[in-house]
């Protein structure tokens, strides 16, 4: 098995490429702590490399994230060797329920904006989450009030440096050149 790994705008972050389906057609799933990995074998064992401090799985890559003084040299290749034993063992990335219920989507909405909120979430998911999921990462939609669009960014761009400008200047410009009703965005935890 060869895992390419990927570079990601955030320092503390890097891709890694199995050649493998990791969660496919289900989505993604974001596991920020250890204690949120227990239902996944993949992440579990990611995170049992001392210095890994996040774990991110999408379509068909692993983002992990690392704490700050642990440099990558010394990191790359135990993550490398978690995830190359994963597939060995034949466990699933995602055990049972868990693995229909981590899909990363967008959080629901009802009511009198549905249908602002309904071109918010075709234009992430056709102009913003690939380009992002590029990078290792993923942004969805949790809420709209009153001109506000409240998006959670996972993987690599959470914390990443220049996820502001992202934002900003990136995400928060498109919504409000398509979308009128929409005048910012924010981030949310």
């Amino acid at each position: 098995m060869f895992i390419q790994t990927e570079t990601t705008p955030n320092p503390a972050t890097l891709k890694f490429l199995p050649g493998e389906t990791v969660l496919g057609a289900q989505g993604t799933a974001d596991f920020p702590t250890v204690e949120s990995a227990a239902a996944s074998p993949l992440a579990s064992r990611i995170f049992a490399v001392p210095g890994v401090t996040g774990v991110f799985l999408g379509a068909d890559f692993v983002t992990v994230t690392k704490g700050d003084d642990t440099p990558w040299d010394h990191l790359k290749p135990p993550v490398l060797g978690a995830i190359m034993d994963h597939y060995q063992s034949g466990a699933p990335v995602i055990e049972g329920a868990a693995g229909a219920a981590a899909t990363g989507g967008h959080a629901d909405h009802s009511g009198p904006d549905a249908e602002i909120v309904g071109q918010i979430k075709e234009l992430l998911d056709t102009r913003v989450r690939p380009a992002v999921a590029q990078d290792g990462g993923d942004i969805t939609f949790h809420g709209f009030d009153r001109g506000i669009v409240y998006l959670h960014m996972q993987g690599a761009c959470a914390g990443c440096p220049s996820s502001t400008l992202t934002l900003k200047m990136g995400i928060e410009n498109l919504l409000r050149h398509y979308i009128p009703e929409v005048v910012e965005v924010r981030p949310v935890a």
